[in-house]
């Protein structure tokens, strides 16, 4: 009799594991099949399709424990560097999470294999912690470098456009239209959307200041809302801007180029001038030591 009973606890013990782990699995299913499904629509279930679904995942976790300075100071670094990747400032502290927890492993695996203070552990992980910041301020730098390169050209053709008999308005959607490919372009494109949604001028003008942010181009789309304010000719206004920008780059170059020298000094001072000396006088020094002996 109580052989039977053993069978029968046993056998329910067993229904029991049994469905306890299907709810499990079933549990599971649910919350990875989303995340799969995320993964395939984002880049085919590749490796970044992945991460990247990983990174917004964290991000949405991390909405709760933002504080707002740091939230907004990324919010305006994201959107002078033309939202790349279409990142959030929650996004940016995932990945600030991610790089400390890799900078971690990856300091401890090389500070055990190569026996380096456990301090470099530290400095490591602070690296992974700070590299998405570093980038964020790299995509502003490169994106006003663009602007910067693309705003004589076309300041230019919309100087030629106006001075045409073209108002502002086709004047700007002809350099939509003619200018070269960049974030220029598309801050143009942008601008041209608004106005045609209703927004004034100077509305238009001035988000587009927000966004990018870029000294020189600041004070030409000042210039541009003053003008329009006090009835000044635009064609005017335009040509006297595309001057000054003109003369402002060839100064900037002639600056750049002044430097020149001194940044050459170091590596001149470190690489080159060591390399001449062992050329020139090892020989010398080679028969002053070992000519003697030899004789």
């Amino acid at each position: 009799m109580s052989e039977i009973w053993t069978t029968i606890l046993l056998a329910t013990g067993a229904l029991f594991f049994a469905a306890t782990f299907a709810m499990l699995g079933l549990g599971l299913s649910n919350v990875i099949s989303p995340f799969l499904v995320e993964v395939k629509e984002e880049s085919a279930g590749g490796v970044a399709g992945a991460g990247s679904v990983v990174i917004r995942k964290l991000g949405v976790m991390n909405r709760r424990f933002m504080w707002p300075g740091y939230e907004d100071r990324i919010r305006r670094s994201l959107i002078k560097a033309g939202d790349p990747n279409t990142y959030k400032p929650e996004d940016i502290m995932a990945l600030q999470e991610v790089g400390f927890v890799f900078g971690l492993i990856f300091g401890v695996i090389v500070c055990n294999a190569l026996g380096f203070n456990l301090a470099w552990v530290g400095i490591i992980a602070l690296i992974g912690l700070f590299y998405p910041m570093f980038w964020v301020n790299d995509s502003v730098s490169r994106r006003h470098l663009q602007i910067s390169r693309a705003l004589p050209f076309n300041l230019d053709l919309l100087t030629l456009s106006v001075e045409a008999g073209l108002d502002f308005t086709a004047a700007l959607a002809k350099v939509v239209e003619k200018g070269k490919q960049g974030p220029l372009r598309d801050e143009f494109a942008l601008v041209l959307k608004q106005l045609k949604m209703g927004k004034t001028r100077e509305e238009a003008l001035k988000s587009m200041i927000v966004r990018v942010d870029l000294p020189a181009l600041s004070s030409f789309v000042t210039a541009l809302i003053q003008a329009d304010k006090m009835g000044t000719s635009l064609g005017k206004v335009l040509r006297i801007q595309s001057t000054q920008l003109r003369i402002e780059r060839t100064q900037r170059a002639e600056k750049l180029a002044n430097e020149a020298p001194v940044k050459m000094l170091f590596p001149l001072i470190a690489c080159i001038f060591p390399t001449v000396f062992m050329v020139l006088f090892g020989p010398i020094v080679f028969a002053f030591m070992f000519g003697g002996a030899a004789g």
